[in-house]
């Protein structure tokens, strides 16, 4: 039903429908004309003849002789259907082209012959003649007559037979309304064809605006050619459709700006707190133990050189502690929050690693640590080489500090292995150590976590160096973590490949 409805209201029905209706009306007003003023207008004409028949017999009755007359009177009633007949003063016939004219004529003005007083009518009527119209009962016949007086005052009567006008309009009817189906159907198919020319571009325009209020600009208008209001009304869709498209993404862009802009600017503001909060939480000690030797040292607790020595060192030992935390945790802020610009090239990877475990010689032949690689050959990554030896300087720091006597020996061990299906080489760190819990394996990676609080500040370390690592290899999009294996633990991360 809703169909139905949708499909009347429709332009294409709505125009077939209204051409429909001026055609249907204009056959009922040709009907309504043929009823009631085509017997007036089929009147009005003949009377008009009868005057021009009339004027030209009175002119021809001045200008010639008898003889004339008559061969002019044959032509006139022959020509024109006329019954005439011209009688003198004493009622003698002069002229006469139909021999029972004038019994009809004595009939009329006697009334004889006539069933009705309304059968004789006068029609028109002035001092030069008289006009009547009536119906011969003889013959069924009715006839427009016209009486008047010549110049010379003989009497004319002049006659023309009329078809029955209602006779006439019914035969017209009839052949208007056969007329008037064939008009429909024929005026049907062509008010669809209309129609449809019509109402497709209109269509069209509309599928179009549907289209641009959800924002579609794909569609355009296809100019028919005939630059008419409809032609040109689809180019005018057509420029709004581009400007709009235009605006729209230049107002997206602007937007996606902006919403950069504000990401951007809540990223720092929460770098910002995320860093105030992180320093005034991992600066308590170090303030504290400054705070008290320097008053240790101001009120003399201890006279002795060396002590103020000591005092002195330990100060000194926490301001380096403090300036080297403030410094990594403004380095992790501007790796997590993506502020960081890395400086990617091909580099070889084992050259890096040997020689960051040669900087790292003496500290192992300190923790009587045995180290067991074979880093031979080149492995080319592309990578930024700076960050990388960040991430393997704090795997090995890592791995130094936290190993544990495992059999009576500590060990580390340092192996790359290449990972073809996706062009990466994984690095392995393995240090003896008791295993993670699934907990500590989690949180590890996140800043201050510190697994062995009781270790952690005669190591000397502060609890981040595997959140830079994490957040190196988050920007890089590379996998990293940590496995419990036999003997100790064993972290790794990956590198791309170079092509």
């Amino acid at each position: 039903m809703k169909k139905i409805e949708n499909k009347l209201k429709s332009i294409k029905v709505k125009l077939f429908m209204s051409l429909c209706i001026v055609v249907i009306s204009m056959m009922i007003l040709l009907i309504v004309l043929n009823n009631f003023v085509l017997a007036q207008f089929y009147q009005y004409n003949k009377v008009a003849d009868l005057k021009v028949v009339f004027n030209q017999i009175s002119e021809y009755y001045l200008e010639n002789n008898q003889v004339e007359m008559d061969e002019e009177l044959d032509k006139i009633s022959i020509n024109n259907n006329f019954d005439i007949l011209i009688r003198s003063n004493d009622n003698v016939s002069i002229y006469t082209s139909n021999k029972d004219f004038y019994s009809t004529i004595v009939g009329i003005y006697s009334g004889v012959g006539m069933q009705e007083k309304n059968q004789n009518v006068i029609i028109e009527q002035t001092d030069r003649y008289t006009i009547n119209k009536f119906k011969d009962n003889k013959t069924n016949i009715q006839y427009i007559m016209l009486r008047a007086t010549l110049s010379n005052d003989y009497k004319i009567y002049i006659r023309m037979p009329i078809t029955s006008i209602e006779e006439s309009v019914e035969i017209s009817n009839k052949f208007l309304y056969t007329i008037g189906i064939f008009i429909i159907i024929i005026g049907g198919v062509i008010v669809s064809i209309v129609s449809e020319r019509f109402s497709k571009p209109i269509v069209e325009l509309n599928n179009i605006a549907k289209k641009m209020s959800n924002l579609d600009f794909s569609h355009k208008y296809r100019g028919s050619g005939t630059k008419d209001e409809i032609d040109t009304l689809g180019k005018s869709i057509n420029t709004m459709s581009d400007k709009l498209q235009a605006t729209i993404e230049q107002l997206r862009n602007t937007n996606v700006e902006l919403e950069r802009d504000i990401e951007e600017k809540s990223k720092i503001d929460e770098m910002r707190k995320s860093f105030i909060s992180d320093v005034s939480h991992e600066l308590k000690t170090p303030i504290a133990l400054i705070e008290g030797y320097s008053e240790g040292l101001i009120e003399n607790v201890n006279s002795s050189e060396e002590s103020r020595q000591f005092y002195a060192e330990v100060i000194l030992d926490e301001a380096t502690k403090m300036d080297v935390l403030v410094k990594k945790l403004l380095e992790l802020m501007k790796l997590e929050y993506g502020t960081m610009k890395f400086n990617n090239k091909n580099f070889n990877l084992v050259e890096l690693e040997n020689e960051i475990l040669r900087k790292s010689q003496v500290m192992l032949e300190k923790e009587n640590i045995i180290l067991e690689h074979d880093l031979k050959g080149e492995i080319e990554v592309f990578a930024d080489a700076f960050y990388i030896e960040q991430v393997l300087t704090n795997y090995i720091t890592n791995a130094i500090k936290y190993a544990c006597e495992i059999d009576g020996k500590k060990k580390i061990e340092i192996k790359n292995e290449l990972i073809k299906e996706k062009n990466k080489v994984r690095v392995k760190i393995f240090n003896t150590y008791t295993e993670f819990s699934e907990h500590d394996k989690i949180r590890i990676w996140n800043r201050f976590y510190k697994v062995d609080e009781s270790r952690n500040r005669d190591k000397g370390g502060h609890g981040i160096g595997l959140s830079i690592i994490k957040a190196i290899m988050n920007n890089y999009g590379n996998e990293y973590g940590v496995e419990n294996v036999i003997g100790g633990v064993e972290f790794y991360f990956d590198i791309d490949l170079a092509d």
